[in-house]
């Protein structure tokens, strides 16, 4: 199908009838900001971006952050040497100064800006070979509008010949022909006008911040009112868990106003945030009530609220000054420390009414249990993610972009000094921080090294090159770090700094509002410790719009770690973390924005493709620290529920989670009999996978009732899946709940049920119900706990990724798949063996053949097994038989002529595993049968329509070599 057919069958799909299949690509389109459904219009805007051949903009407001959003797309274009052409306006003097110089950084980019005409245009062009895609409506260029503003704006396509094209062209050719070039001495100009509203602005925001009463957010009125419930309830002790920036000591000046304590104790673990949390307190509470500061020599104990460093308090000498009932509320900052000994003294001395511990990061990798310190009593949870969602913390735009290597070595996670200091890292450095830059182009950067000889060597190279830096380790006094902090914040341009290098500090505990710029410049060790070291930049400050992250990215084998980190997706489920690296920014919440240079987004894939998701320490870390968050054993739904490690990696570990728990727990031989262990397992790998839903339901309602009518199940289907229980899918239910359809190989094939003699669910007429064994089995209370946990994860899990759009008769598009998972939804008797499947297998009633496809073949196979097979557009797909086949083979006909169901199953590469995602139904294409050879071999060449066109996403990451 060529261009024209492709836009013509796109036109009538949208203008005309939305039941013809159609490729999207071409599709006219709303295109929206839609936080639920993924959508923003800056994804629209980069995929059009990364296909053209040249492009044009007309935007009335364009922002630094705008710009931000798009940088690395722009590198991309210039590399490829893609023309486009920018108009921006002055109307109101909205657009920054700085968005146009980042602009002009780019040689392949013609920019100009409307000074004279009020231009108030939101206009993007695109054109890829003779196609034309205009994108208009109401998003400017700001990170906003891109991302999370209520937007409309109509995607259309035409061809060059189109009228909407010739006068959309002709339109843009006049404005931009009137229109100023933005130079230099523009630009210096523009820049005062636009300092001069700021000063005004920010002197009128100043002045209306002083007349404002400060009041509980939306998170401390939630917080606030569980600290209430809990201490209604009689606990003396609560731990809030807030992201950095959220307003945490706001929040607990706010509980201390309401519980009026008459002795008030405040603990942190540094001299400048107990100065920083009694201002805070002060600027709430007044002057009424006296506070003082315990620290070092300084020892103000004539006050009611105490603000103390834990090093001074913690000393016994000073503990022994105060009785264990003297204050009646304590603020343990930093709670995350709490298991070292100084603080150790400090709980078990004092006796308060009621004590809060806060931290943004409870958890440890050392093993050590802080919730417990606080009896495992949360008053509230906000991370990261939803706390950009809530838009409590600053935007920020990140940058993943490829270290060097150095004399023809890859810098990896061992790399010696000498390998990382040298000339053409630090030029590669200063290019990038200079090519992202900051929000306003006056940077302040935390630059994060791995070694102290590191961090003394770039910032005496960037002073050598003209900028302002100093290196802080952990030898640096107090002093020191306190006066580089100052720098870093003044806006004296004598004194200022522009960066500060640092080794093991400042990860956390510090507070520097204006830092605009956070470099990375160390393997990621710890998803943990990358947010804190984000977070240094997150909070909000009214001079600043957006945080810049620059992570230089090598060969490291922990990279797996940063979609963790940014992503917030602790399930360490491999096929998640590639959706969310190859999405980009579509699931990152508000107006921040995610980017990868090509070669480091292929360093992280390969990262995860390597990794060992079920290590022994890794599954035992995250166990324990959901145990020690629950105070209990966790279940596998509780995994789920607090976005933790996906519990199905602990059953490919120990083949059930029970046998998992119970070699953790070290239980005994006496909890559960032999056969009752095995039907763990095999419940739990062959039924409650997630990959099938109705068999979980059907046991769930079981377990419930022992009995239930196929009416009452049928109904419980069709309202929460659309799905009707018909008798062939009754059957293959009962068939695998009896373990039927699932093998094993003991000397001789056999299913499973008749190896073990299993029979657990029968039919009878309409009613389905559960047998003497399983009920047996089920009078064991363990047994019941865990087959009811598994049940409820397995339907849990499916429920997370159910989308009705996306359902096709069993499979869930973009989903993954084994070969196994695919004959059981497809309802066959029992599972085939996997060599006589091979890329296909008919069914024996010719009513299904499940195709499956590894897209990019390796190097080293066969050269019979090499087959020609890959997506011709969205669309249309084209493949190869099995070699030795002919048009007249059994197999061929059946898929030519049987009219049977067809679903295309296809993995990237090997590496990947096992699994294969599910990309939809096909048709084949009778005239595009054709006889051919493969190295000497007879295959048959055919070419297939999808019945859905393939998503964009997923077409392009299939598709894409990396």
């Amino acid at each position: 199908m060529d261009f024209l057919d492709r836009l013509s069958e796109s036109f009538r799909t949208g203008f005309i009838d939305h039941r013809i299949t159609s490729t999207r690509e071409f599709r006219p389109e709303l295109v929206t900001n839609d936080k639920k459904a993924g959508k923003k219009v800056l994804t629209t805007i980069l995929r059009e971006l990364e296909l053209c051949d040249e492009f044009w903009f007309s935007i009335a407001f364009v922002t630094t952050s705008g710009v931000a959003a798009l940088i690395n797309t722009f590198v991309e274009l210039e590399r490829r040497g893609v023309k486009g052409k920018i108009l921006a306006s002055q109307y109101l003097n909205f657009t920054h100064p700085e968005a146009l110089r980042r602009i002009r950084q780019f040689s392949n980019i013609e920019l100009k800006i409307d000074v004279l005409n009020r231009s108030h245009s939101k206009g993007y062009l695109f054109r890829r070979g003779e196609a034309f895609t205009l994108l208009v409506g109401s998003s400017n260029l700001t990170q906003a509008a891109l991302s999370v503003n209520k937007e409309w704006n109509l995607k259309v396509s035409a061809t060059s010949e189109g009228e909407i094209v010739k006068s959309v062209l002709a339109e843009y050719h006049k404005d931009f022909g009137a229109a100023t070039s933005v130079t230099d001495a523009f630009l210096e100009g523009y820049q005062r006008v636009i300092d001069s509203l700021r000063r005004s602005s920010q002197e009128a925001q100043e002045e209306q911040n002083a007349l404002k009463e400060i009041r509980p957010n939306q998170m401390q009125e939630e917080a606030l009112s569980n600290l209430r419930e809990l201490r209604a309830k009689g606990c003396k002790k609560a731990l809030l868990i807030s992201a950095t920036g959220t307003g945490k000591t706001y929040l607990s000046a706010f509980d201390v106003l309401e519980f009026k304590p008459k002795k008030f104790l405040f603990v942190v673990h540094r001299k400048n945030i107990a100065l920083a949390a009694m201002k805070t307190f002060e600027k709430l509470l007044g002057d009424d009530i006296k506070m003082g500061l315990y620290s070092g020599n300084l020892k103000e104990l004539d006050c009611d609220f105490l603000f103390a460093t834990v090093q001074t308090i913690s000393k016994r000498e000073h503990l022994d000054l105060f009785d264990p009932t003297y204050f009646d509320y304590i603020v343990i900052d930093e709670s995350h420390r709490a298991g070292a000994a100084s603080y150790g003294r400090i709980l078990n001395h004092f006796q308060p009414k009621f004590m809060l511990g806060m931290t943004a990061t409870p958890e440890r990798t050392d093993g050590l249990d802080i919730f417990s310190l606080f009896d495992h009593n949360i008053a509230y949870e906000i991370r990261l993610n939803k706390a950009l969602e809530e838009e409590m913390v600053s935007p920020f735009h990140y940058y993943g972009v490829a270290d060097i290597s150095v004399d023809g070595e890859a810098i990896g996670d061992f790399a010696e000094f000498n390998y990382l200091t040298v000339e053409e890292r630090v030029n590669r450095i200063i290019e990038k921080t200079r090519l992202y830059g900051c929000d306003s182009g006056d940077v302040r950067g935390l630059v994060f090294c791995s070694r102290k000889e590191e961090a003394n060597f770039l910032s005496l190279e960037f002073n050598r090159k003209g900028l302002r830096t100093i290196s802080l380790t952990g030898e640096s006094p107090e002093e020191n770090r306190l006066d580089a902090i100052e720098k870093l914040e003044s806006e004296n341009e004598q004194e200022r700094l522009d960066y500060i290098f640092t080794v093991d500090i400042f990860n956390e505990g510090v507070d520097i509002p204006k830092v605009n710029q956070i470099v990375m410049l160390r393997p990621t060790q710890s998803a943990i410790v990358f947010v804190q070291q984000m977070g240094r930049g997150l909070r909000k400050h009214n001079e600043k719009d957006y945080l810049t992250v620059i992570d230089f990215i090598g060969n490291y084998q922990n990279n797996y770690l940063v979609p963790v980190a940014l992503y917030g997706d602790y399930s360490y489920n491999k096929d998640v973390l590639r959706k969310l690296i190859t999405s980009g920014s579509r699931f990152i919440p508000g107006c921040s924005t995610v980017n990868f240079e090509r070669i480091a987004k292929e360093a992280i894939l390969q990262s995860i493709d390597a990794k060992n998701m079920q290590l022994a320490k890794d599954l035992k870390r995250d166990y324990d620290l959901l145990k020690f968050k629950l105070g209990r054993i966790p279940m596998m739904v509780d995994f789920l529920e607090n976005q933790s490690r996906d519990p199905f990696l602990f059953v490919k570990k120990e083949k059930s989670y029970f046998e998992y728990v119970a070699k953790a727990e070290k239980w005994g031989d006496g909890v559960m009999d032999a056969m009752s262990i095995k039907l763990l397992k095999f419940f739990a790998n062959e039924i409650n996978n997630a990959r099938r839903v109705e068999e979980s339901v059907l046991l769930k309602l079981l377990l419930e009732r022992h009995a239930v009518s196929v009416d009452a199940f049928d109904q419980v289907l069709d309202d929460e899946y659309g799905v009707r229980a018909t008798s062939t899918l009754l059957d293959s239910l009962v068939n695998n709940l009896n373990f039927q359809f699932a093998t094993e190989t003991k000397g001789k094939r056999k299913s499973i049920g008749d190896m073990y003699s299993l029979n657990l669910i029968r039919m009878m007429g309409d009613q389905l119900s559960m047998t003497a064994q399983l009920v047996g089995c089920l009078e064991n209370d363990t047994f019941r706990r865990f087959l009811v946990d598994n049940t409820n994860y397995a339907i849990k899990k499916y429920k997370g990724i159910f989308r009705e759009d996306l359902y096709v008769n069993g499979f869930i598009r973009h989903q993954k798949y084994t070969r196994k998972d695919v004959f059981r939804i497809l309802n066959w008797q029992q599972n085939p063996m996997a060599q006589n499947v091979g890329g296909y297998m008919v069914s024996k009633d010719k009513t299904n053949c499940a195709i499956f496809v590894n897209y990019h073949k390796a190097d080293d196979i066969s050269g019979t097994t090499k087959y020609d097979d890959g997506f011709i557009s969205p669309i249309e797909f084209k493949w190869m038989s099995k070699s030795k086949r002919k048009l007249s083979s059994p197999d061929v006909k059946s898929i030519r002529y049987d009219k049977m169901r067809l679903p295309l199953f296809v993995k990237k590469h090997n590496d990947e595993g096992d699994d294969f995602y599910f990309m939809g139904d096909m048709t084949p294409i009778d005239e595009s049968f054709e006889q051919s050879t493969l190295n000497g071999a007879s295959v048959v060449k055919v070419r297939f329509s999808m019945d859905e066109p393939v998503g964009e996403e997923m077409y392009a990451y299939i598709t894409d070599g990396l």
